[in-house]
């Protein structure tokens, strides 16, 4: 497979995988030693490398399959490991405390609630890395034995669990699992591992947490959308009174629009650069865009009817996204893997900022029984960041790529600010 040069001046890419870019900081590096770490503060590097080289080791999704899509990186200066980076011993990246800061949401968001995360197939140390990552950061204990987590197949059962992942996807599951703990620490976590990546695999695991009780589903995966999808909607992912989230896609606006993202009964979620700032937030951000042919994706559906909820008038039928948050793996979020990374490593994509979503819809309570959460946002829309700098790609209508002064294609609505408009 070929290689291509790209420079990257604070980054090493790893990964990126149905919605999940993984990094090994070179420039950016976190807090180290036995307290928890609460935010990830610059250090300097051995060296800074200019020109890297990847590699597609998966190619864009189907129509019919979800594709991790991953890129491996190599920097001859370092020691590196099968994925073509070194992992660190300690975190590097976004910690939870980061990411309440940035979206104002509580220290123990979550209490009461279930968020299930929908990946397919098994990751046999999900449970052991996730336990690694809550200590790290001080956050209650989520074990089997407390109750807090589950890991089910999309039977439901605990036995057998689908076949072990390829080791491209446990980077997804812990990262998923790591989010969904960072912005709702005090809610239970449901993981339903999918046979396949199939619609009808990954669907059936959707339909079986929303069985279990769950009332947060996070499903950072995505297929290319097709006619069939108004079928899939009501096959599985019309759930009233059920918070269904899924992201965009990590291929920029020329890739076109993914599903489950463009159902209407599912929130969209776009992905943002998120950075530090000394405006009064504290934080700013912009779309993610690497400007290398990764970035969040967006567009005007062509085969889903539009909402009543969203009244954009560029797109006659259904638009994404709805809401954004942190993407960017330049400014990514820490995440502890032992089946692919073995350690600490620094992640991006919509795969980090749809399970954060996830999350905050649980930090807002169980929406209404009947309810379409997805509306939500769009009654509230002043309870939110509204991001309003960056593009990913050319377009026209401007807004269906390009950030702007309320609704655009690339970050919906906004950022969280709170929980306010997550709830009804």
């Amino acid at each position: 497979m070929p290689q291509h040069s790209r420079t990257y001046p604070k980054v090493l890419v790893a990964s990126v995988g149905s919605g999940v870019l993984a990094v090994a900081a070179l420039a950016v590096a976190g807090t180290a030693g036995a307290a928890p770490a609460t935010h990830a503060a610059a250090r300097t590097a051995a060296h800074t490398a200019a020109h890297l080289t990847w590699r597609q080791l998966c190619g864009a999704p189907s129509t019919t399959v979800a594709s991790c899509d991953v890129l491996q990186v190599n920097d001859p200066a370092e020691p590196v490991s099968a994925f073509g980076v070194s992992p660190h011993s300690t975190p590097s990246g976004y910690g939870p405390g980061d990411l309440q800061s940035a979206y104002g949401l509580s220290a123990n968001g979550g209490s009461g609630q279930t968020i299930a995360v929908i990946d397919a197939y098994d990751d046999p140390d999900a449970a052991s890395d996730l336990a690694t990552y809550r200590k790290q950061y001080g956050l209650p204990a989520c074990t089997t034995s407390n109750g807090c987590f589950q890991e089910v197949n999309s039977s439901g059962k605990s036995s057998p669990l689908p076949s072990k992942a390829s080791a491209n996807q446990g980077a997804e599951d812990s990262l998923d699992l790591d989010m969904v703990s960072a912005i709702a620490p005090d809610a239970k976590i449901l993981f339903v591992e999918a046979d396949k990546g199939g619609v009808s695999d990954m669907g059936a695991a959707v339909n079986e947490a929303v069985k279990l009780g769950a009332k947060f589903v996070s499903n950072s995966y995505i297929w290319k959308e097709t006619s069939s999808d108004s079928t899939y909607d009501k096959d599985y992912y019309d759930h009233p009174g059920v918070a269904v989230v899924a992201g965009s896609g990590d291929w920029d606006y020329s890739w076109g629009v993914g599903y489950p993202s463009a159902s209407p009964y599912v929130t969209s979620v776009g992905g943002t650069s998120l950075v530090k700032s000394s405006n009064a937030r504290g934080w700013n951000e912009t779309v993610w865009n690497t400007k290398s042919g990764e970035g969040t994706g967006s567009g005007c559906s062509a085969y889903e009817a539009k909402p009543s909820w969203q009244k954009d008038t560029g797109c006659s039928k259904r638009m994404t996204a709805d809401v954004a948050a942190v993407a960017d793996p330049g400014h990514g979020v820490a995440v502890y893997d032992s089946y692919q990374e073995k350690g600490w490593g620094v992640y991006g994509g919509t795969s980090a900022a749809t399970p954060v979503i996830a999350g905050v819809y649980a930090d807002a309570g169980a929406p209404a029984s009947g309810s379409n959460p997805a509306s939500f946002p769009y009654a509230d829309p002043g309870a939110l960041n509204d991001v309003t700098s960056g593009d990913n790609g050319s377009c026209s209508p401007a807004y269906f790529c390009t950030a702007e002064k309320g609704y655009d294609g690339p970050t919906g609505l906004g950022s969280p600010n709170g929980t306010a408009a997550f709830h009804d």
